[in-house]
């Protein structure tokens, strides 16, 4: 008599180590051969208390933490906190500040996009993609290191502003032995002036950049064939799931805060909302690639009003921005509020509010609660990736293992935000 044999689905681990796991996605697979069955998402390995952390902290010194939560689009996660803090304080930043804002988030956006292209190509298999996306991130990392001291972390928007005003030059390359005099001159004629001649001169280049992005990809057959109907999603299925942002637009839902729910100035801004058709990755690349050229768009209308209107880009109100520097060196009872201002920093009034804004990964808000002292009595991050990875098994389910690692790439995945 011939024994039963007994058919058992195979368990098997995927990542940390995977490289497409994005450092720190454990994803524990249940496969049928090589069909996906079961994908169990397992996280918390880049937990770092953020949100309690920011509970025992004044409210600005919790800025940088911002930064850190979604590491891709620093400026974006600093917003939504400044936001907040600015609405239970009552006060509003000048102009310029909105407009400077609302230029590095569209810069942060553009950002975030080029990491998403050059890490999903690369893990579907497409080497070139990722250096030329990384050539012009290079570009836009020396705005932010030219305006912060930064490249990443920049704790730029302060609570009634920014931290100072757009710098008349930028950093330029120098001479070594690994570059002639020759080359560097020729790397420094697009900074010969402002930062603002900088960033229009990139706004410029970059459409034909991504030109070049989509000539690599949007037609190319084994792109396609890794993308075309791979993690579909319909439209009603995408709002049940709790997505927003690209993912949301990419099942062909038109809902983007900047449209929707205004904040600073996007009301004053000209540009559309791009959406997809079938909700597979391959809308969702689509998507992404033409947000650039929206983000593109709307950082030109940005260096176009701030040239024309120079002005304060700090609220005038001392109980919240720190005394100038000089007058810090000089005045004995200014360098006593410089002292007070960065250990003690400022009582809110009690309340509690949400501030949304349109990240690159889709809604990025922070719920808080102040209890009338100077540090928050609750920081709550609504990450808009978490809802997205709460549904990777769902968009899993029947394929195959390799596009697993095309499904992480098109939720476009950073665990700083997710973990907290």
């Amino acid at each position: 008599m011939a024994a039963s044999a007994e058919i058992r689905n195979y368990t098997m681990n995927f990542g940390p180590q995977h490289p497409a796991a994005h450092g720190v996605l454990r994803l524990v697979l249940e496969l049928d051969g090589e069909v996906i069955q079961k994908a169990d998402p397992h996280i918390g390995l880049l937990h770092r208390a953020t949100e309690k952390l920011a509970e025992s902290k004044p409210f600005n010194q919790s800025i940088g933490y911002m930064d850190r939560l979604d590491y891709v689009s620093m400026m974006c996660s600093e917003h939504a906190y400044v936001l907040a803090i600015e609405r239970l304080l009552g006060i509003e930043p000048p102009e310029r500040a909105q407009y400077i804002r609302v230029m590095f988030d569209e810069i942060t956006r553009i950002l975030n996009h080029l990491m998403f292209l050059g890490s999903h190509s690369l893990d579907i298999g497409a080497m070139t993609v990722f250096l030329l996306c990384f050539k012009q991130r290079e570009e836009l990392m020396d705005v932010y290191e030219a305006v912060s001291g930064t490249r990443m972390h920049a704790t730029y928007y302060r609570p009634g502003g920014v931290y100072r005003d757009l710098p008349d030059s930028m950093p330029k390359y120098q001479a070594s032995k690994w570059r002639s005099a020759k080359d560097a001159a020729r790397l420094n004629e697009a900074r010969a002036g402002t930062m603002l001649d900088f960033i229009q001169a990139f706004t410029e280049a970059f459409p034909a950049a991504v030109d070049d992005f989509e000539a690599l990809l949007t037609d190319n057959r084994i792109w396609k064939q890794r993308t075309v109907n791979i993690g579909v999603v319909s439209p009603e299925r995408a709002l049940q799931l709790g997505f927003s942002g690209p993912m949301l637009r990419g099942s062909g839902i038109a809902w983007d805060l900047r449209k929707k729910q205004p904040y600073e100035v996007y009301d004053r801004m000209d540009f559309d909302i791009p959406v997809g058709v079938n909700g597979d990755c391959y809308d969702r690349y689509l998507v992404r690639v033409a947000e650039m050229r929206q983000a593109n768009r709307i950082i030109r209308q940005c260096v176009e009003w701030l040239r024309a209107h120079p002005g304060a880009v700090m609220i005038d109100d001392h109980k919240v921005r720190p005394p100038r520097r000089e007058t810090m060196k000089e005045d004995m009872e200014a360098l006593i509020h410089h002292f007070k201002f960065f250990t003690e920093g400022y009582e809110v009034p009690a309340g509690e509010t949400y501030a949304a804004i349109e990240a690159p990964k889709g809604e990025f808000g922070v719920y808080l609660i102040s209890d009338g002292a100077n540090k928050p009595y609750r920081v709550k991050c609504r990450a808009p990736g978490f809802a997205h990875l709460a549904a990777l098994e769902e968009m899993c389910r029947g394929h195959m293992i390799a596009d697993v690692v095309a499904v992480i790439g098109t939720q476009d995945i950073v665990f700083g935000e997710i973990d907290r």
